[in-house]
């Protein structure tokens, strides 16, 4: 697994940020983005959130929970997974039934546009 502090920087880089330039965007003191980077320190939880939104990231993504730097960053995606989690299970799985054939579809055209 990839420690929080390479996340970090490959994130910023990727972002084209400088150290200084994403503590400005997060208002932290640039020389702590590098002590992060080099695991010298821990963020604390609301600088991990700013640092997410800053590099367009999810907060899981940085700490290691997920591999996938896109997961769940839409909130009106999440809202909507949130609903349909909540819904009877019949009818949870008539929505993704349908939603596998739209997916699939999708897929189709794309490989044979």
């Amino acid at each position: 697994m990839t420690s929080f502090g390479k996340k970090l920087r490959e994130c910023r880089e990727e972002k084209g940020f400088s150290q200084s330039k994403l503590a400005k965007e997060v208002s932290l003191h640039h020389s702590i983005i590098g002590r992060y980077e080099r695991e010298e320190a821990k963020p604390t939880i609301d600088v991990v959130k700013r640092m997410a939104i800053a590099l367009d990231t999810t907060v899981g993504y940085l700490l290691g929970e997920t591999e996938d730097s896109e997961l769940f960053k839409d909130p009106t995606m999440l809202k909507r997974l949130k609903e349909l989690n909540n819904l009877p299970d019949h009818d949870k799985n008539c929505i993704l039934y349908t939603l596998d054939g739209l997916l699939q579809n999708y897929k189709t055209r794309q490989t044979y546009s």
